[in-house]
């Protein structure tokens, strides 16, 4: 028992023991760790007072660095002050010598106002003298003849007039003739030149267009039951189509070539896509109408891109290219205005105008066309309106407004644009006429031509182009053979409606015929 106690107490010993030891150890651990700690601080403390040694060391070369430059720099700008103030005063000086030169020039000129002043006296004084001489000399030559001045002067120019009359008559008629000679060849040279150096494709529009189909049966599935497709096909294009005997064809009429062609397309898309009613149809016109409208802004900026114009407003842009799906008499508009536009350029080279104008005037002398459909007025008036909303220079509006006449050209450029649509326009095939209006109006030429009194016959030739009218030569002098054909000119200006221009010729001869036998 008693070993067991010593055992117990032994081990409790050895524990308590244990423990000392273990508080012992933790102590000196802990005394270690606090001497780290501390040595930690002190070197974390001797770093910081070297960094900000270091630190203060260089804020003072920054800051001598900074001195010095600063220095520099104020010693560059008083320098270049200096050398200012050096400029300054040579100026000055510069200034005070020019000074003093005006004021001598302004001297010099003084004394010459006062010499001129003192010669122009003495001129008017000598002027003075001589006219009374002149009027003394005249008083005794009027006492010597009898005749007074004004009626020497009446008896001279009347004498003078009659030797001259016949001689000044014939001088004028002789240069008239040399400059209107001079101005037709000039004339012809330029217009064959600007002719020659462009070509151009002759188009031709109709009213009507046609769809073929793949059989006819066809015919009765776009007339629809009732005819409903047909009828909503019409009421939505606004085109009429006409359904006839002829196999596997329809045919589109329209005046409207814009509507006639979005109807085409939209019925070739039908006929593809085999869906073909009232619904089917309202959904494909409206995707058409959308893609034609991206293809006029194309034909626009592909004409203007043709003839190198720039900086056009984005709806004279548009407009531009619904000309394209316009005629006139059958002619394509937009064709028609890039040819204007070519000549129109190619004569103001020639004459040494602006080219870039002139083009712009020819593509724009019809735009009024594109919507003359929509807007209440003739092409001219629409088209010139349009052109000032949108700011076009004062040369293109006059030559929208005078390429017919409307009003007076007010420079060259209209003048050439005038003269380009009227070549455009007269060559051969650029427009449709009926064979009855053809005849109608050679035999209004004609008739023109025989109202006039004193002529014999009158010839229509050239397709129209010229007239030729025979006077009887008993009647009609060389001189009045030129009022007749002025009044021809005129009456057939004022009552005739004709593409292009018409020469008129005036024919006076006599002819002596004798027979040998």
């Amino acid at each position: 028992m008693t070993d067991v106690i010593i055992s117990i107490l032994l081990v409790v010993v050895g524990l308590f023991v244990g423990a000392f030891i273990m508080i012992l150890l933790n102590r000196f651990r802990i005394n270690a760790a606090q001497k780290e700690a501390d040595k930690l601080i002190r070197d974390a403390k001797k770093e910081a007072e070297k960094a900000k040694r270091d630190g203060i060391l260089e804020l003072k070369e920054e800051s001598y660095k900074l001195k010095s430059q600063t220095d520099a720099e104020i010693k560059e700008k008083k320098k270049e002050l200096n050398e200012l103030n050096q400029r300054i005063d040579n100026r000055e000086k510069s200034l005070d010598k020019r000074d003093e030169l005006l004021t001598q020039r302004e001297k010099n000129l003084d004394d010459k106002d006062k010499d001129l002043l003192a010669k122009q006296k003495e001129i008017q004084e000598k002027d003075a003298k001589m006219e009374s001489i002149i009027k003394e000399q005249i008083a005794l030559l009027e006492k010597i003849s009898g005749f007074s001045k004004e009626k020497a002067r009446e008896l001279v120019m009347k004498k003078v007039e009659d030797e001259m009359s016949i001689e000044i008559s014939t001088y004028l008629k002789e240069r008239e003739d040399e400059a209107k000679l001079e101005a037709d060849r000039k004339a012809r040279e330029i217009l064959v030149s600007s002719m020659q150096r462009y070509s151009n494709d002759v188009t031709n529009e109709q009213t009507v267009s046609t769809v073929e189909l793949p059989n006819d049966e066809m015919k009765g599935r776009i007339i629809g039951r009732e005819g409903r497709n047909i009828r909503t096909i019409e009421a939505v294009t606004g085109v009429d189509l006409i359904i006839d005997d002829t196999p596997e064809v329809i045919v589109l009429s329209s005046f409207d070539p814009l509507r006639r062609q979005i109807a085409k397309v939209t019925l070739e898309t039908l006929i593809k896509d085999g869906r073909i009613h009232p619904a089917r149809i309202e959904e494909l016109y409206d995707k058409v109408c959308e893609d034609y409208k991206k293809i006029i802004r194309e034909k626009g900026e592909e004409a203007l891109f043709e003839l190198g114009i720039s900086k056009v407003d984005p709806e004279i842009v548009e407009t531009i290219g619904k000309l394209a799906f316009r005629t006139s008499y059958g002619q394509d508009a937009l064709a028609h205005s890039k040819e204007v536009a070519h000549l129109a350029g190619l004569m103001a080279a020639e004459l040494g105008e602006n080219v870039t104008l002139a083009k712009r005037a020819g593509l724009l002398h019809d735009i009024g066309k594109a919507i003359d459909y929509e807007i209440e007025g003739s092409h001219v008036e629409i088209g010139a309106d349009l052109a000032k909303k949108h700011n076009e220079d004062k040369v293109v509006i006059n030559a929208i407004e005078s390429h017919h006449g409307d009003k007076k050209a007010t420079s060259v450029i209209s003048e050439l644009v005038a003269i380009a649509d009227a070549l455009s326009a007269a060559r051969p095939g650029a427009r449709n006429d009926s064979l009855e209006n053809y005849v109608k109006r050679l035999e209004e030429l004609e008739n023109i031509g025989n109202s006039i009194e004193g002529v014999d016959k009158t010839f229509a030739m050239q397709a129209g182009r010229e007239l030729r009218v025979v006077v009887k030569p008993e009647e009609i002098d060389d001189l009045t053979s030129y009022k007749v054909a002025r009044q021809i000119r005129e009456k057939i200006e004022d009552t005739l409606q004709y593409p292009g221009t018409i020469k008129v010729v005036v024919i006076r001869e006599t002819r002596a015929e004798e027979v040998a036998k």
